[in-house]
């Protein structure tokens, strides 16, 4: 078995390394060549942590195995991120445990990665104001990763927490972009591009803030409860997602879903608009939302990435098990 520890996963894998994992993953999702398994995630009732299991299979890939892990919101104060998390990569010819990677970079850079891959897919090739809802640890790894995918020349910004801002503040000047603190107002009246990453359990942006034409990337929903945006927003647009079921059920769709809105029949795999079997966004006035739960594969197919440079170059540590 290799183990490839979190210390070494930032010298492996790239933003585009992880990009192109996702974006071809989500492919294989839609054509039928990869499947995940059904998702558990409860409240352990210890530390107010959220703990759970997303797992998968590619046939394209062979990449079986399953991430675990959760949400453990004291960690800040204990100089920790707040998610916490490993992979385990099994053999999938004879079902021998293949690997153990450190599971805490490869999260952020794949949650990053999805909103990217939408964004690509989704947004106006115009946009140029990038609006963030979230300033948490991986506020900045969707900011990196969100200015590749178009020639924003803005980034503007809210958090519940104000005094957290500074780190949007940073990654943008670290981009060579001015960044700007705003009302929600003000955000979804100025951003062609909102990407949403916290942990909310109410909604925090409503759907008249919103001008036509926006690309949204919710990305902090994959609990049953959450919400990042009001319900009747996600009716409003056309909403893609990296899996129906998890959307419909703890994606930010549940809530429109469960009040009759929107219907699972109307949501859209991402899959199917990098496929070509969907067009993706119709027109310039339209709103495009995508639903980014997480799904296990996206971890596998990181983690399966990671591995492959980890053994090619000798950063793997082979064990017997």
């Amino acid at each position: 078995m290799f183990i490839v520890p979190e210390a070494a996963i930032g010298g492996l894998i790239t933003p585009e390394a992880s990009f192109d994992a996702v974006e071809a993953v989500f492919a294989a999702m839609s054509s039928g060549k990869a499947y995940n398994f059904p998702v558990i995630r409860e409240a352990i009732g210890h530390g107010d942590a959220l703990y759970g299991f997303k797992s998968g299979f590619d046939r394209e890939s062979l990449a079986l195995g399953l991430k675990s892990g959760g949400y453990w919101p004291g960690n800040a104060a204990k100089g920790l991120t707040n998610h916490q998390s490993t992979v385990i990569l099994f053999d999938a010819d004879t079902g021998r445990v293949k690997a153990l990677v450190g599971g805490n970079l490869l999260t952020a850079l794949r949650t990053a990665a999805a909103s990217a891959v939408s964004i690509k897919h989704l947004a106006r090739k115009d946009s140029k104001v990038l609006g963030m809802i979230g300033a948490g640890h991986q506020s900045a790894f969707q900011m990196r990763a969100a200015v590749k995918q178009r020639d924003f020349e803005k980034v503007i910004g809210w958090n519940f927490h104000p005094e957290m801002l500074p780190r949007l503040a940073e990654t943008a000047e670290e981009l060579g972009l001015p960044f700007e603190a705003v009302d929600l107002d003000r955000l979804g009246a100025e951003a062609d591009v909102i990407v949403s990453i916290t942990s909310s359990f109410d909604a925090i942006l409503k759907d008249a803030q919103v001008k036509d034409g926006t690309h949204l990337a919710c990305m902090g929903t994959d609990t049953k409860g959450k919400q990042e945006v009001e319900a009747a927003l996600v009716a409003r647009a056309t909403v893609f997602t990296d899996e129906v079921a998890q959307s419909t059920t703890i994606g930010e769709a549940q809530h429109a879903v469960a009040q009759g809105l929107k219907q699972a029949g109307d949501i859209v795999e991402i899959g199917a608009v990098i496929n070509g079997d969907h067009p993706g966004r119709s027109s310039d006035g339209e709103i495009t939302l995508f639903d980014g739960t997480g799904v296990g594969l996206q971890d596998l197919a990181v983690a399966q990435a990671v591995l492959d440079l980890a053994i090619e170059r000798g950063v793997a540590q082979d064990v017997a098990f």
